[in-house]
């Protein structure tokens, strides 16, 4: 196997794989109860939501493969496994780029994705991308989190699509898959949904990505997502041990999607 490209970009990466690279910029405050609409079903909402969505389908779709050299392996796959798939899915990637959510929705083809989102993101000038783009903010106490768990329970019996990053925090162009957090990988079993893993990986730039990587004084790499065969959780083994077979299995391949031999990091993360 070909070694991955490993972009030279001199960022630093924290010591704690779950550590936020970029610290979040506070503007607001969030409260997470029973009053805060963890499923926004408001006419505003929903028109500002589809809105966001027409754009991405038409102009970052276009955007993606001339702004960073985007290329998309593996699609056949899931055409050849839409009876697998009508029912709902979750996808799963390593978490490296600002656009990477963006990517994933360009690989899966007009289909809207929920996802967990991180509440602290939910603070700052982003909240809004975020919640329109079917972000679900993680309530930190244990008294809200059924809300949260609520709105995924209504999203799953209407067989909607979830998109999760088990790393959690994101790291810039960062090569190694990092651990992943288990929670995704509960919810697979918890609904009985096929995981369709994708790896994010780099290529060296070439013209005329090195005249825009001159124009914006950052020797960004392409970028390629590859998307694997799906995985179902083991609905036969108990809870805990499906779950962490399911998260083994899923780290492993996206790595071998990421194309890395050797990888440093465990699939455990919690």
């Amino acid at each position: 196997m070909k070694a991955p490209y490993m972009p030279e970009l001199n960022m630093d990466y924290p010591g704690d794989p779950f550590e936020h690279m970029i610290p979040p910029v506070k503007q607001t405050e969030l409260v997470l109860d029973e009053r805060y609409p963890f499923l926004d079903k408001s006419l505003g909402f929903r028109f500002r939501s589809a809105a966001m969505y027409l754009g991405i389908f038409v102009l970052v779709f276009i955007l993606s493969p001339l702004r960073f050299g985007l290329k998309i392996r593996g699609r056949d796959i899931l055409r050849k496994n839409r009876r697998l798939l009508k029912n709902g899915a979750l996808t799963a990637s390593n978490h490296v780029q600002r656009w990477d959510l963006l990517f994933v929705l360009q690989a899966v083809r007009y289909r809207r994705l929920w996802f967990p989102a991180w509440k602290e993101n939910l603070l700052g000038p982003d909240r809004f991308l975020i919640r329109q783009a079917g972000g679900i903010p993680v309530p930190e106490d244990i008294h809200s989190i059924r809300y949260f768990n609520q709105a995924f329970d209504e999203l799953n019996a209407k067989h909607k699509w979830f998109h999760v990053f088990p790393e959690s925090a994101r790291w810039d162009y960062y090569v190694p898959v990092r651990p992943f957090k288990k929670g995704m990988f509960t919810m697979a079993y918890k609904y009985k949904l096929p995981v369709i893993p994708m790896g994010f990986s780099y290529r060296k730039p070439h013209f005329p990505y090195t005249l825009l990587n001159k124009l914006r004084k950052k020797n960004l790499p392409l970028i390629t997502l590859t998307i694997g065969e799906p995985l179902l959780p083991d609905s036969s083994l108990p809870r805990k041990e499906a779950v962490q077979l399911l998260r083994k299995e899923c780290h492993k391949r996206i790595v071998e999607l990421a194309g890395i031999e050797d990888n440093p990091w465990p699939a455990e993360g919690d």
